[in-house]
């Protein structure tokens, strides 16, 4: 069994109890993981998108952690703001075009005590209906202490994820631009470790007259190149839809963009305690599985120089409520201010009682300080 499915065997442990110091041997080294595991889906859990693997098989949730505070900001996804901001290229490659000047961004995502998240990304405009990036995002879930069958420790150890990938963009009409992002994904937990590439395919259509932004995504398409072990793990693919739209000649903006359009079914869990008894109460209604697909964004943006943006993410606060869910969860929040040739966002998230999530971004824009 591979670190991405030791949640499965959480829930067949009991019935597959075998003696043997073989079973034995195989139990412990899924337990000396589980923790990774748990720190792992955490980071998917707190941020506000619908970064849930979608099947037991599925690994490389990470893949879809924003590297934009910005799209942190609306929900944790979104393919469809408009902004010369090269980070916007992993959400959706159209999204980035010849607008770029030699713009380079870092982004940082503090996570809970030990979990450190961060990336850096070039892209510019390569002549007048173009632009290309590179980037690379380090995933690391701090250091813990690794023990034997038999409780011996064997040292600490740091379980980490690295992404490389390449971004092109084409403008096709005047309000037409299509895209392509490729991603190498490697993973090493302890002594495990894979490798898996994966591809983006996304449109977009902006009408600037009625600042309308409508897109579509074709998201990880790809596979796994080396296994954990054994068994063979995918890759979340996603199919995706985004609207953004000014709210008539206000400086409001409504987002709404609809994930895992792939199936219909969400259900989850929810928690419930009643004076000494708890219990899990199963949820696989219409109206539940129709919002878990939706992502919710406001924003005001008076300027190009600046906004603040409000994402409501009801997957996430479902999600939650089986694990504590605190008063915020689902939502997040959103800052962003931009001076010549330099710009600075923040963004904040609160959805489990015991964890919060920041994130952080920086961009320069050379070729702007350059003029």
């Amino acid at each position: 069994m591979s670190p991405a499915n030791l949640f499965q065997y959480g829930t067949q442990y009991s019935d597959k109890n075998n003696t043997g110091r073989s079973s034995a041997l195989d139990i412990m080294m899924r337990f000396r993981l589980i923790h990774i595991a748990l720190i792992a889906l955490g980071s998917l859990i707190i941020t506000p998108a619908t970064v849930q693997a979608r099947g037991a098989g599925d690994a490389y949730s990470f893949l879809d952690i924003p590297t934009s505070s910005h799209v942190f900001g609306l929900g944790g996804t979104n393919i469809s703001i408009i902004d010369d901001d090269v980070t916007l290229g992993d959400q959706n490659p159209a999204l980035i075009g010849p607008e770029l000047e030699k713009q380079i961004a870092v982004n940082y995502m503090y996570y809970m005590s030990s979990g450190n998240f961060a990336g850096v990304r070039f892209g510019t405009g390569a002549g007048e209906h173009s632009a290309w990036a590179v980037g690379l995002r380090y995933l690391n879930y701090g250091k813990f202490d690794g023990y034997d069958e038999f409780g011996t420790p064997t040292g600490s150890f740091t379980p980490s994820d690295l992404v490389i990938e390449g971004t092109y963009s084409r403008d096709i009409t005047d309000r037409w631009r299509g895209g392509a992002n490729l991603k190498f994904a490697y993973s090493s937990y302890e002594n495990y470790s894979a490798f898996a590439i994966a591809a983006d395919l996304g449109v977009n259509y902006y009408d600037d007259e009625h600042d309308l932004s409508l897109s579509a995504v074709l998201r990880n398409m790809g596979g796994q190149v080396k296994r954990f072990d054994k068994r063979y793990n995918r890759v979340p693919f996603d199919f995706q839809l985004g609207y953004m739209q000014s709210i008539g000649s206000s400086p409001f903006q409504i987002s709404i963009t609809a994930t895992d359009l792939t199936r219909w079914r969400i259900p989850y869990y929810e928690h419930k305690q009643d004076q000494d008894d708890s219990m899990l109460i199963y949820h696989d209604g219409f109206f539940t599985n129709f919002f878990r697909h939706l992502i919710f964004g406001l924003q005001y943006q008076p300027s190009e120089k600046f906004y603040a943006c409000l994402g409501y993410n009801y997957r996430t606060r479902t999600d939650m409520s089986a694990y504590q869910a605190s008063f915020l969860s689902g939502f997040s929040l959103g800052l962003g201010f931009k001076t010549r040739g330099f710009s600075v966002a923040a963004s904040y998230a609160y959805p489990h009682k015991s964890a919060s999530s920041l994130m952080v971004n920086l961009a320069l824009s050379i070729g702007e300080l350059m003029r």
